[in-house]
């Protein structure tokens, strides 16, 4: 038995050494057993279902609005997110969410723009959902799931396509509403948080609107349930970021490194 163990033991630590992930922002190290071509193929194919279910919005200044952030976020992020196919989308909606997708798809709710009452708090959310897409924390959840249905000794080579877009639907919630389906870990969430930050100060806005922006959903959380209204459009981006006052103490302590990064490029834009 400790023969077998051993052999197995070793090609397990052997496939997580080769396939470790650096977040680019944090430098935390990850396991992943996605190829980046293979999540960005995956994210494509996602993204084109999601745009055959969903209504485009035909309002200018929204789409306006969400391309001209957007893209200078893309532009904060660079080599962060190789072989990036930057993509826009607002969808007709009174979900208050957004969601991105590998390859740079990037969907945007009317819900949203409406609560976020100025661009640098829809920075802060499109470069919190860019920031799980660069973190890869969708393939960090489907290389979970392969470790506990296949075992780390044949992980490598178990993940074929039928099989990847299972788990990748899984994952990112993509076999039914984007965003939705599955909410991320609190590290993951304050990993985004902190990436969204970076990202948005980058591009040239206001990081402390993240501040006001998570502020304002935790007040409009607190008065959806006193007074048991439902279906205010909040639950989408509830559901999957939940805010809390720990949040707001972490975003508070960021500040003092990412707002100088404002200052260095909010000029960069006008």
């Amino acid at each position: 038995m400790k023969r077998r163990l051993v052999p197995l033991l070793l090609a397990a630590a052997l496939l997580a050494l080769a396939a470790c992930y650096t977040n680019p922002v944090t430098g935390r190290r990850e396991l992943v057993l996605v190829s980046q071509a293979q999540e960005l193929s995956l994210g494509e194919q996602s993204f084109a279902d999601v745009r055959k279910k969903e209504k485009a919005s035909t309002n200018s200044a929204y789409n306006e609005r969400v391309t001209r952030v957007g893209r200078r976020i893309a532009q904060a992020v660079g080599g962060d997110l190789p072989n990036a196919r930057w993509e826009f989308v607002v969808f007709e909606s009174k979900d208050v969410n957004a969601f991105a997708l590998p390859g740079g798809k990037v969907g945007v709710y009317t819900g949203l723009l409406q609560l976020a009452e100025n661009d640098s708090e829809l920075a802060i959310v499109m470069g919190h959902e860019i920031g799980h897409v660069i973190a890869r924390h969708g393939a960090e959840r489907m290389s979970q799931a392969t470790l506990l249905q296949f075992g780390g000794a044949v992980a490598g080579a178990a993940i074929g396509s039928d099989e990847a877009r299972k788990l990748f639907d899984t994952a990112y919630g993509a076999g039914t509403s984007v965003g939705v389906a599955l909410p991320h870990s609190r590290a993951q969430e304050s990993e985004a948080d902190r990436m969204g930050a970076v990202y948005a100060a980058r591009a040239g806005y206001d990081p402390r609107a993240s501040i006001v922006f998570w502020e304002k959903m935790i007040a409009q959380q607190k008065s959806t349930a006193k007074s048991g209204a439902a279906g205010s459009g909040l639950s989408a981006l509830l559901s999957m970021h939940p805010p809390d006052e720990k949040r707001i103490e972490d975003l508070k302590a960021l500040m003092p490194q990412v707002v100088p990064i404002y200052e260095r490029n909010r000029g960069k834009f006008e």
